[in-house]
């Protein structure tokens, strides 16, 4: 499901702005940009975010407005004894060379080291994090409410058109079994009646599609209950929608009347409709 969220707050260090930016995907699939000096707190957002977050793939940035004005600032020692060998090492390549200049020292990269309270700047990132998950779970979850309510119609087309259907079962039957008696009297002309009856009622056993007609009121009553359920059911749901895929091919391929044809194309039509919507459900 598609969902967007975002938020801010102030730190040690300045202030810290997270997006979640979320599209469909069957699987969930985490994708971080965060700033180099907050890389360490990557862990702990993607936990944060699987906890949540199931399918889907999700896209966090994290970002830092630093502040001049907060923390505390220091020389890092290392840097400055290192930067100073390499200094006089250059002095005695280059004799000529001009000596380093103040601020091109504090700009060497790590010369300048900030203290911060990583405690204090992890509660930030985390109380942060969860705001951003909680708007981004209700907008996900408000999409969820409108699909499944469309997969709620589909499945009640499905079962009227089943339940239109039914009825007509017996009389299709009779029909096929009439059908195949004529062709079979025709093809072996005076042939003994009961093993025309026999026959018949062999090719008649394997156009009875009542099994797969309760089959599909099952799956759909299933589909019903796990929508109701509510929750994580995405999985499930495809589950179901393949299942109902088959009954309508079996239907298909065992149609005895055009009725049966025709209802089982339009199964298999809203079928494929609900699988595309059920793709997008977490």
């Amino acid at each position: 499901m598609t969902g967007y969220a975002a938020a801010s707050a102030g730190s040690p260090r300045g202030t810290l702005s997270l997006e979640l930016r979320s599209v469909n995907s069957r699987f969930l699939d985490l994708q971080f940009r965060i700033a180099d000096e907050l890389r360490a707190h990557e862990p702990m957002l993607r936990e944060l975010i699987a906890e949540r977050v199931s399918r889907g793939k999700v896209d966090c940035r994290l970002s830092l407005a630093a502040d001049a004005a907060l923390g505390v600032v220091k020389l890092n020692a290392e840097v400055l004894s290192r930067l100073k060998t390499l200094g006089e090492a250059a002095r005695k390549a280059f004799p000529d060379a001009p000596p380093l200049r103040i601020a091109d020292v504090l700009r060497w990269p790590g010369v300048v080291a900030e203290e911060a309270d990583e405690d204090s700047l992890r509660a930030v990132v985390t109380g942060l994090c969860r705001r951003a998950l909680d708007d981004l779970v209700a907008a996900r979850a408000r999409e969820g409410a409108k699909l499944a309510a469309g997969i709620g119609e589909r499945v009640r087309a499905m079962r009227a058109r089943v339940d239109d259907v039914v009825p007509l079962l017996p009389q299709a039957i009779a029909a096929y079994q009439e059908k195949i008696s004529e062709r079979l009297r025709e093809a072996i002309g005076s042939a003994d009646d009961e093993r025309i009856r026999t026959e018949v009622a062999l090719f008649a056993a394997r156009a009875d599609v009542a099994e797969e007609m309760e089959r599909l009121r099952a799956h759909l009553g299933e589909v019903e209950r796990v929508l109701q359920a509510g929750g994580t059911v995405g999985k499930r749901l495809d589950f179901l929608a393949q299942e109902l895929n088959r009954e309508a091919n079996t239907l298909a391929s065992k149609s005895a009347s055009q009725a049966i044809s025709d209802c089982a194309l339009e199964l298999k039509l809203l079928v494929e409709q609900m699988r595309e919507q059920v793709q997008n459900i977490e």
